[in-house]
């Protein structure tokens, strides 16, 4: 059994770097708090390859540097399981991302698991582990960390090792490797991981409901909450939830009078931010709201031409799932179809990847006629 090492000085860290370079692959893991804040708190971090584990306290040595330094070296590839919230913290604290990137969440369903597949099904069925969750509420903040707080979390990095072996030689041998390079450049995108207060109200569900004045107050006071949650490191919610923005934007309070009298608005904001709020609706009221980008809105109502249409591009995703041997909801949802008839293309996991190579530009070319559905001996066939 390897030894798991706890690094909490220099000197463990320079060997643990010296190591690390000579890797051409580790799995990453990382233990953050943010249920008071609104930047995750770095708490802990797992490396492991085949033959070594370690677990490093940023709450011990202020000065990681130099293990980002080797962290960040493009001939080793860093393995994670759902890395969003991962990369956002490597992102947060050096203002890049560790690069290259292998992240087993998203190989998964090409080997047959469903989408977004959790890291205990993984080990259960590669390794045939059922993981202990006994920690899985831990306080990572809290220090001395026990034994088998330790424990638990350097499992994650030596399972994540077996796995990404697993992995790899089953994706090989089916000759799909090359189909995840466009999934994990998009992850490699440092664009994502920017918070841009301007942008905040289009997170906010429910806005396509709102039109002029009111949906005015909403970008306008998203955005003030955005900025204030990050200057003060404090959930945005904890702030004002989304429901109460949508009261700000249907009574329009302009003194802290009334803003009071607004359900689920604290006395201490109203004395904190009360002015501040009330002028801001007051501006926002006679500014011309940002329009909603057509890709935004519900296409709830679609009439039965839509319908037809989904129904068809539907059939040509199960058509090429069978042939690849997947799963047709791995490969398209009606809601992707939805997105891709709507325009949405940001959103449209269809345009991106191996979906893409495998329907999603035969999807586009049938939308512009260049692709013809044609019965056949009982079978559908789609003929460019």
């Amino acid at each position: 059994m390897i030894k798991i090492e706890y690094i909490k000085n220099p000197e463990q860290l320079d060997d643990l770097c010296q190591r690390i370079e000579n890797e051409p692959w580790i799995a990453v893991d990382t233990e953050f708090l943010r249920e008071k804040t609104y930047y995750p708190k770095f708490c802990l971090l797992q490396l492991a390859t085949p033959n070594w584990v370690a677990c490093v306290d940023p709450m011990a040595i202020p000065n990681l540097n130099k293990l980002f330094d080797a962290i960040y070296n493009p001939a080793v590839i860093k393995v994670f399981h759902s890395c969003r919230q991962d990369l956002e913290i490597f992102y947060q604290l050096t203002g890049k991302l560790p690069t290259p990137i292998f992240d087993t969440q998203i190989a998964a369903p090409l080997l047959g698991f469903q989408d977004n597949a959790g890291y205990a099904m993984l080990v259960s069925t590669f390794l045939n582990i059922n993981l202990n969750k006994a920690h899985t509420r831990a306080d990572w903040s809290h220090r001395p960390l026990s034994d088998d707080e330790i424990k638990y979390a350097a499992d994650d990095v030596i399972h994540l090792c077996a796995i990404y072996q697993h992995m790899t030689k089953q994706l090989t041998e089916l000759g799909r490797m090359d189909w995840l390079i466009d999934d994990f450049a998009a992850l490699e995108n440092s664009e994502q991981y920017k918070t841009e207060p301007q942008n905040a109200w289009l997170k906010v569900k429910g806005k396509s409901k709102l039109t002029g004045k009111q949906l005015s107050i909403v970008q306008a006071v998203s955005q003030w909450r955005e900025i204030t949650a990050q200057k003060e490191n404090r959930p945005k919610n904890w702030l004002l939830r989304d429901e109460v923005l949508f009261d700000f934007a249907k009574l329009q309070p302009e003194t802290t009078e009334a803003l009071s009298k607004i359900r689920g608005i604290g006395e201490r904001a109203v004395n904190y931010y009360g002015k501040e709020l009330c002028a801001l609706i007051k501006k926002a009221k006679n500014t011309p709201p940002i329009p909603i980008p057509e890709y935004t809105k519900s296409i709830s109502g679609k009439d039965q031409q839509q319908e037809a249409i989904i129904d068809i591009l539907f059939s040509l995703v199960r058509i090429r799932a069978e042939e690849n041997r997947l799963n047709p909801s791995i490969l398209g949802t009606r809601n992707d179809l939805e997105a891709l008839l709507n325009g949405n293309i940001e959103d449209c996991l269809l345009l991106r990847g191996w979906r893409f190579s495998m329907v999603g530009k035969e999807l586009q070319q049938l939308l512009r006629g260049e692709v013809h559905l044609k019965i056949k001996d009982g079978n559908l066939q789609f003929i460019s």
